[in-house]
């Protein structure tokens, strides 16, 4: 069975390749950009034509989508940086996977001023990974350098990583994070 051949670039079909991918993904404006313009530069390496033209159709296109409100940066960096807050990921994290998915800094840091502190983060990940006072008593302290090392590499500054490591129990450290939210 012969490759199949990429389609022809029309903005037709642009605009259905994007909205089929915003129907599975959310994605900010910068990386529905990159898939468009990938497609685009298969098309037009076995077709041919000119990628100026190609390019000025996927800006049409995704200024045309942003004002529908299908593509909003500013709600995608609030969403995206929720979830990986709900994960555990670091405030450097997070940074850097907005940053590699095109959200402007200015939205990335406002969607991680919502969120709050690295606090609450790192102990979601303590959480979810049973480090330090989630892993079970017996195995606490011949743990704690790779509870830290784990924390560390998650992208938590020694501090933080120190509080959720050698915190008392699990209820202490839901009281420091409620006390923190209430704080902002």
């Amino acid at each position: 069975m012969p490759p199949r051949l990429p389609p022809k670039i029309t903005a037709t079909y642009l605009e259905n390749a994007a909205l089929h991918y915003l129907e599975r993904f959310a994605s900010s404006s910068a990386n529905l950009r990159r898939v468009l313009m990938r497609k685009a530069d298969r098309s037009l390496a076995h077709w041919g034509g000119d990628r100026d033209e190609a390019a000025a159709l996927v800006a049409g296109l995704l200024a045309k989508l942003a004002r529908l409100g299908y593509l909003d940066d500013a709600a995608y960096a609030r969403q995206k940086a929720a979830g990986l807050h709900r994960r555990g990921a670091s405030a450097r994290a997070a940074r850097a996977k907005l940053a590699a998915k095109g959200v402007e800094a200015g939205l990335v840091e406002a969607a991680l001023a919502e969120e709050g502190g690295d606090f609450a983060a790192a102990v979601n990940l303590a959480r979810r990974r049973r480090l330090g006072p989630f892993r079970p008593a017996a195995a606490r302290a011949e743990q704690r350098d790779r509870d830290l090392a784990a924390l560390a590499r998650a992208g938590f500054d020694f501090e933080t990583a120190r509080r959720v490591v050698d915190a008392a129990d699990p209820g202490s450290l839901e009281d420091e994070v409620a006390a923190e939210a209430g704080g902002r």
